[in-house]
């Protein structure tokens, strides 16, 4: 899991991760999660997937079949179509079971 960019941001940010060549030994597929929480630990948004075969589409138990770096896109907004407000949210990145976080910073 990379650092999103920009950071801080407002009030859109990409997500960095990378899917490297063990995930997928013996033909094994990578089953991709990444949500936003604030610091209450509150889910807040799932981002959208960036260049996945099935488009943009929410980055929630997404497989992926070949390593390679990834992208994820955050719009700001929470899970009710609102905007967040200014402050520290936490992505956590889900790879087959194994959890990531890093922090981020929205600035308005």
């Amino acid at each position: 899991l990379g650092q999103n960019y920009p950071n801080p941001f407002n009030p859109e940010t990409k997500i960095p991760f990378e899917l490297n060549e063990g995930l997928f030994e013996d033909g094994r597929t990578a089953v991709v999660s990444v949500r936003i929480y604030n610091v209450l630990q509150q889910f807040m948004a799932t981002p959208t997937a960036l260049n996945h075969p099935n488009g943009q589409t929410p980055l929630v138990d997404l497989e992926y079949t070949v390593p390679g770096r990834y992208e994820a896109y955050w719009d700001g907004l929470d899970q009710a179509g609102r905007n967040v407000a200014s402050g520290i949210y936490f992505v956590q990145l889900t790879v087959n079971g194994e959890r990531a976080v890093i922090r981020m910073y929205i600035t308005k």
